[in-house]
């Protein structure tokens, strides 16, 4: 069945108005035709099936049956990543909201060389993703800030998983058994970090510095790796 996200509140009886876009999709690309079933949710009250009860050219008009899943979250965990070529970024993106991500926040280090990103083309690529996966809420993707800028402001409580492409870290799978917690995974620019930047993480005592295996990998490959060992480890695959 159809899932769409929408940001009206979700209860019996609550009509729904698409956005010219989604209500195309609906009626154009999908056929659907009134009394046509689908799901909503919108990151608050869980998922809802309603049923398609007008079209017109202009747009559709949904009303909400009943619950079909109560609201629920999956595991606090962030995806800190240098920024990357579009195509790249973009990827990471899709594949933080399929793995389970709760936000997504680009970073700028030393040997960052992209400045640039259309943060509204990666929120829909974050809730088409949502959608697709059966997930109840859509990752947040975080305006770029500086690293350094990151690390000040950080809650130690949260533990920040370094993927460190020095060779001398714990495997990821070893160092993160039978940890807990608020996480967030930091991933590193194409040129790799800075030496003054790896050295002022590893001082960190929030910092965890792990290893991702022998080979260098590409930041969306690495990303990818990376979130999947995490939700093996301490997430929501155990």
């Amino acid at each position: 069945m159809i899932r769409l996200f929408v940001p009206n509140d979700l209860s019996a009886g609550a009509g729904v108005v698409p956005t010219v876009d989604q209500s195309r999709y609906l009626t154009s690309v999908m056929r659907l035709s009134v009394g046509a079933e689908l799901l909503l949710f919108n990151g608050r009250d869980g998922e809802w099936r309603a049923t398609l009860v007008e079209a017109t050219k202009r747009g559709c008009l949904l009303k909400a049956e009943e619950q079909t899943r109560p609201m629920t979250l999956g595991p606090d965990l962030d995806l800190i990543v240098a920024m990357v070529k579009r195509g790249r970024v973009e990827t990471i993106v899709e594949k933080a909201a399929e793995l389970g991500a709760r936000r997504v926040r680009l970073t700028i280090t030393r040997r960052t060389n992209v400045d640039f990103v259309k943060l509204g083309r990666l929120d829909a690529i974050a809730m088409e993703a949502a959608e697709q996966t059966g997930r109840l809420d859509v990752p947040e993707v975080a305006d770029p800030e500086k690293l350094d800028k990151i690390l000040d402001a950080w809650d130690p409580a949260r533990r920040l998983v370094f993927c460190d492409e020095g060779g001398d870290a714990r495997p990821m799978i070893e160092a993160l058994s039978g940890t807990t917690g608020p996480a967030a995974i930091l991933i590193g620019p194409e040129g790799g970090f800075a030496p003054e930047e790896r050295e002022r993480l590893r001082g960190l005592a929030f910092v965890t510095p792990v290893s991702l295996g022998p080979r260098i990998l590409r930041a969306d490959t690495a990303a990818i790796s990376a979130m999947t060992l995490w939700q093996a480890a301490a997430g929501d695959w155990r």
